[in-house]
């Protein structure tokens, strides 16, 4: 009986498997996490590797001349990296412009009954596309449009005021077709607001600019410099826009243009390729500065819970 005692004792336990997804579930990876794999994939193929291949392409001129030629004869032509500073006189504004145009009708919106009715309404202009957005435009604010018919016929001017083919058109449909954008990010941030809030506010007896001041701009300061991101960079991609409503050989001539007369006109894929890495490296830049001050300014959640 000692010996059968001391045998067991002796004995190292057996120890139990562990199976694979125990060991992956440990180290985070659960089959939650591998549903991701597919997006992952996607994102890879549409988006990294061509990043990562128009990179290799820039640094390989089709002229010869070393691995920076392109971005030397890029920056050495005033006429192109000009393109880079007309594209954010109309990207900026344009986002500040939606953004201030957004936060007042949103916080009115919210309040309202048919909220669904009224925002469908505002974003109508999304799904009619760029192009059909510019075409009417070229309709309505046209010489011979409906816009300077009327006032011509009301005696307010006598000459036709010029509003497409020039920076004011193409100002006007990026405001057109990027505030719809704008308005249903900024809505989903102000619905998040705790209207009790507010109205404990309005009890102690603060007026509407103080609560707007001191509840409401704090809690939509991270949500603002988002939506500030996301808006901007659909502005500074303009194209179609800017050709078919403004001047693309003149004050139109922005750097998604210039990217396409070096690839498509030019055939000159590698410097095409180069103006695109730099047009990606200016957004990047730009995000990354609103984000820094947006932390700066507010350190707290996008937006107040409702309880």
């Amino acid at each position: 009986m000692s010996a059968v005692m001391q045998n067991m004792v002796l004995t190292p336990p057996v120890p139990e498997r562990v199976r694979l997804s125990q060991r992956l579930a440990r180290r985070g990876f659960d089959v939650t996490t591998l549903l991701l794999l597919p997006a992952l994939l996607f994102v890879m193929v549409l988006f990294v590797y061509p990043a990562i291949y128009g990179l290799w392409l820039s640094l390989h001129p089709m002229n010869g001349g070393g691995w920076l030629a392109n971005y030397t004869a890029f920056f050495s032509d005033p006429y192109t990296y000009d393109t880079i500073f007309t594209t954010l006189k109309l990207a900026i504004p344009v986002t500040l412009v939606n953004l201030l145009i957004s936060v007042p009708i949103a916080l009115r919106v919210r309040h309202m009954r048919y909220q669904r009715m009224l925002t469908t309404i505002l974003i109508i202009p999304v799904t009619l596309g760029t192009v059909l957005t510019a075409q009417g435009m070229l309709n309505y604010l046209g010489p011979l449009g409906w816009f300077n018919r009327v006032l011509m016929l009301l005696g307010i001017i006598h000459d036709p005021v010029r509003l497409v083919h020039d920076f004011t058109g193409v100002f006007l449909s990026q405001i057109v077709g990027g505030f719809p954008f704008c308005f249903m990010l900024v809505l989903s941030y102000v619905t998040g607001i705790d209207p009790s809030l507010e109205s404990a506010a309005a009890m102690l007896g603060a007026g509407p600019f103080a609560r707007f001041r001191h509840i409401i701009l704090p809690l939509l300061g991270a949500g603002l410099a988002i939506t500030f991101c996301l808006a901007f960079v659909q502005a500074f991609a303009v194209f179609p826009s800017a050709v078919l409503l403004g001047a693309p050989s003149g004050p139109t001539r922005v750097i998604a243009i210039a990217a396409f007369h070096a690839a498509y006109e030019e055939y000159d894929y590698s410097m095409g390729s180069a103006v695109a890495i730099i047009m990606g490296a200016v957004q990047i830049i730009v995000v990354m500065l609103v984000m820094k001050a947006s932390s700066l300014l507010y350190r707290g959640p996008v937006a107040g819970g409702k309880g």
